[in-house]
């Protein structure tokens, strides 16, 4: 009884790591747990210093919020003030690895401005509490404050919502 107690302390922990508000807590994917494209360590840290928009995505997810994508690539945001993540989770799918990763050369042709991480342990839903097997929204402010997040499709809604959150930010 003691165990199922401290499991579900743990679990209801993990799934609360992220506030609306707060930096949330630090996280690092590298090595054999994944990192960027070009085989680097990705740290959360990094999501300071801009407005980032972060997209967590399972694979088999991959076009859930591509409105939202398209949305953020034609309003045109200055580089130097906004930037975008996109983190796969490739514990997630089936798919080989390697055919996952010659897909996401083709996406950050499409999306130049977006920087593209693989985690393989699914580091951000142990750690952050993430929805596994789904496409999740994270926006976060120039410090590093989560300000938005959203686990599955955005509505129209939600994007022109998202949209003003990010604009809001910028300033």
């Amino acid at each position: 009884m003691k165990n199922v107690f401290l499991g579900f302390l743990l679990l209801c922990g993990s799934v609360m790591a992220l506030e609306v508000g707060k930096v949330p807590p630090f996280v690092s994917i590298e090595g054999k747990e994944g990192g960027t494209l070009d085989g680097k360590a990705w740290h959360s840290t990094m999501l300071k210093g801009k407005v980032y928009a972060l997209f967590y995505v399972d694979p088999d997810e991959r076009d859930l919020n591509n409105a939202f994508a398209d949305t953020l690539k034609a309003k045109g945001f200055d580089g130097t003030k906004a930037g975008s993540v996109a983190i796969i989770n490739l514990a997630a799918t089936w798919m080989p690895n390697i055919i996952l990763e010659s897909k996401l050369k083709d996406k950050q042709k499409k999306y130049t401005q977006t920087l593209y991480v693989n985690d393989k342990k699914k580091v951000l839903v142990k750690k952050w509490g993430l929805s596994d097997d789904n496409s999740n929204i994270l926006i976060f402010s120039q410090k590093g404050e989560l300000i938005y997040k959203k686990f599955g499709k955005m509505s129209g809604k939600e994007i022109a919502h998202a949209m003003i959150i990010i604009e809001k930010a910028l300033k």
